[in-house]
C-alpha cells in the first residue's frame, strides 16, 4: 500500500514480465537507433568529394541496363600526411599512381576490373582547372597526366573521369580515389592481407636510387603485410620481373583479389562494413554520387553476391611504344564493346537479357556519292585473304577517306565485316559502311574508326550477322580471377 499526497491510500501497480520486456526492448531499439545513427553522422562528416563540375559536357550515356563502371584511382599525392608513407615533397602536386575501370555487370554476380598502365598514351578531353577555365585536347599525352591536370596537390579526379569515358566509351557511374595513408589503414582493419613475392626483396627494388641493398624489406614466399608493408608490396617495381609498370600491375592485381577474399572471408554484413567505412571515409575522395555512408555501405553490400571465381582483373591491351605503352587495336575497342554488352569473359549475357554485337546491318547504297574528306580510318583484315587490305584501303582513298595503317586484326576467322566507331562518330561510320555492304555497325567507345574486314567484304556482304561481343582472347588469355593461386603470375618479363 502507498499514501498519496492527499492521504489516500492505493494499492502498488505491478507490471507484468511481458510489460517490462517491452518496455526493455523500446529502450535498446532507441538506444540502438540513436547509435547508428551518431556512427551514419559521424561518417558523413568524414566523406570527402570532389567537385562534378569538373565532369565533361559531353559523356557518354548510359547503357539500357543495371550495370555500372567504378573508376579506382591509387592517388600518390605527399599531403595530409601521406608523405611520411611514401617519400616526397609535402608541396608536390596530386598525381595518380595506378587506376583501373571496375565493370560491375547487371547481374551483380560478375565483375571485371580493367588496369590502365599509367604511362598509356591517350586523349585527354578538355578538363577544367581551378580558376574555372577549361583546357583544350591533348592528343597522345600520357594517361596519369590526367589526374595532374590543375597543378594541385589533391589531383584531378574528375579529369581522369573525362579521359577514361573518351577512351572507352562507356559511361563512368562512380569514382574513387584512395591515397596511401588511406590503403595502409585499409589493410590495418581488416587483420592484414596475404601476398606472395617471386624473391627476396630489399630497399633498393623500392628506391633504385639507394647505393646498396639496404634492409631485406620481404622474403621469398607467402606472408601476411599490412600498413607500411602493403604500400610497399603494391608500390615495388625496380626489383621484381623486367622493373616495369607492368610487372607492377600483375602484383596489384594479385593483391586486390586476396583483399577481396579477406574481406569476404570476414562476411560482408553493414556491421563488418562499419569499420572498413570509418576508416574508408578518412581517406577516400568519392564523387557526389557516393557521397554520403549510406550510398557508400548500400553499395559494398550490393557487391556481397559476386564469388571470387567471377571476379576477374585484366590489363588493357597494351605494345611498347618506346619508353610509353600504346594501346593496341581493336582488342582494345572489342574489350569496351563486350563490357558495354554486359559479355563475361566467356561471352556469355550477365546483362539480364538478350544483347547483341551492335546496331543493325548497314544498308546498302551507292558508292558514287560517298565522301570521306576529314574522316581518318584504320584497317583491320580479320581474315587470312591477304589481298582484302589492300582492296578496303583503295576503296577507302578513292572516296577520300584517310586511312591511317593497317593490320592484322586479333582473330583472322571473322566472318562479317565490322565497322567499330567512338563517340560522337557514328555520322562518320554510316559513310565508311556505305563502301562495306552487309557490314555491321559497333559502337566501341575511343576516338577512331576501325574497320575490321570479314569474309563477307569478298563475298560482297553476303555472310551472317557477327556473333555476340566477347572480351579479345588476348586479353582473356592473361586474365586472374580473385580465387587463383596466390603466388601465381606475379610479374611481367624475366623472374616472374
Amino acid at each position: 500500500m502507498t499514501t498519496t499526497w492527499d492521504g489516500r491510500t492505493t494499492r502498488a501497480r505491478k507490471r507484468g514480465p511481458w510489460r517490462i520486456m517491452l518496455l526493455i526492448a523500446l529502450v535498446v531499439v532507441t538506444l540502438g537507433a540513436v547509435g547508428l545513427g551518431w556512427i551514419y553522422l559521424k561518417l558523413n562528416g568524414s566523406i570527402h568529394t570532389f567537385d562534378a563540375g569538373g565532369l565533361s559536357q559531353h559523356r557518354p550515356t548510359a547503357g539500357p541496363s543495371k550495370s555500372e563502371n567504378v573508376l579506382v584511382i591509387g592517388s600518390d599525392a605527399r599531403n595530409d600526411g601521406n608523405s611520411a608513407l611514401g617519400g616526397g615533397d609535402t608541396h608536390d602536386i596530386g598525381r595518380s599512381d595506378t587506376a583501373f575501370l571496375l565493370h560491375i555487370y547487371a547481374d551483380h554476380q560478375h565483375a571485371l576490373a580493367v588496369s590502365i598502365p599509367r604511362d598509356t598514351l591517350v586523349t585527354i578531353p578538355p578538363c577544367r582547372l581551378p580558376d574555372g577555365s577549361w583546357t583544350k585536347t591533348q592528343t597522345t599525352a600520357v594517361f596519369n597526366s590526367a589526374f595532374s591536370v590543375g597543378q594541385t596537390d589533391q589531383g584531378n579526379p574528375a579529369c581522369t573521369q573525362n579521359t577514361v569515358e573518351q577512351l572507352t566509351g562507356l559511361r563512368v557511374d562512380h569514382t574513387v580515389v584512395v591515397d596511401f595513408k588511406g590503403f595502409a589503414a585499409l589493410t590495418r582493419v581488416v587483420g592484414g592481407v596475404q601476398v606472395c613475392l617471386p624473391q627476396d626483396v630489399y630497399e633498393k627494388d623500392l628506391d633504385p636510387n639507394r647505393a646498396t641493398p639496404g634492409n631485406l624489406l620481404f622474403k621469398k614466399g607467402e606472408q601476411t603485410v599490412s600498413g607500411q608493408q602493403a604500400l610497399d608490396y603494391v608500390r615495388i617495381r625496380h626489383g621484381l620481373g623486367d622493373g616495369s609498370d607492368i610487372g607492377r600491375i600483375k602484383r596489384q592485381q594479385a593483391f586486390l583479389s586476396s583483399l577481396i577474399k579477406k574481406v569476404k572471408s570476414d562476411g560482408i554484413t553493414p556491421t563488418s562494413l562499419l569499420p572498413l567505412a570509418d576508416t574508408a571515409t578518412k581517406s577516400l575522395t568519392v564523387d557526389p554520387g557516393l557521397g554520403t555512408a549510406n550510398k557508400l555501405i548500400s553499395f559494398a553490400m550490393s557487391l556481397k553476391d559476386i564469388d571470387l571465381h567471377n571476379t576477374k582483373f585484366v590489363t588493357l591491351p597494351w605494345r611498347y611504344a618506346g619508353e610509353r605503352v600504346a594501346v593496341v587495336e581493336p582488342d582494345a575497342s572489342r574489350l569496351w564493346a563486350a563490357l558495354q554488352a554486359d559479355r563475361t569473359m566467356d561471352g556469355k549475357d550477365a546483362g539480364g537479357k538478350q544483347q547483341t554485337q551492335g546496331d543493325a546491318p548497314a544498308s546498302p547504297s551507292p558508292t558514287g556519292n560517298i565522301s570521306g574528306a576529314g574522316i581518318d580510318v584504320a584497317v583491320y583484315n580479320g581474315t587470312t585473304i591477304g589481298s582484302l587490305t589492300s582492296k578496303a584501303v583503295s576503296a577507302l582513298t578513292e572516296h577520300g577517306f584517310t586511312v591511317t595503317g593497317t593490320a592484322k586484326a586479333s582473330s583472322q576467322g571473322d566472318t562479317t565485316t565490322v565497322i567499330e566507331y567512338g563517340a560522337y562518330l557514328k555520322p562518320q561510320a554510316e559513310a565508311v559502311a556505305q563502301l562495306f555492304p552487309g557490314a555491321q555497325l559497333d559502337f566501341i567507345g575511343g576516338s577512331g574508326i576501325n574497320v575490321v574486314l570479314g569474309t563477307s567484304y569478298a563475298t560482297g556482304g553476303s555472310a551472317a550477322s557477327a556473333a555476340p561481343t566477347a572480351v579479345p582472347s588476348s586479353v582473356t588469355a592473361d586474365a586472374r580471377s580473385a580465387d587463383d593461386d596466390l603466388c601465381s603470375n606475379l610479374s611481367y618479363g624475366s623472374g616472374g
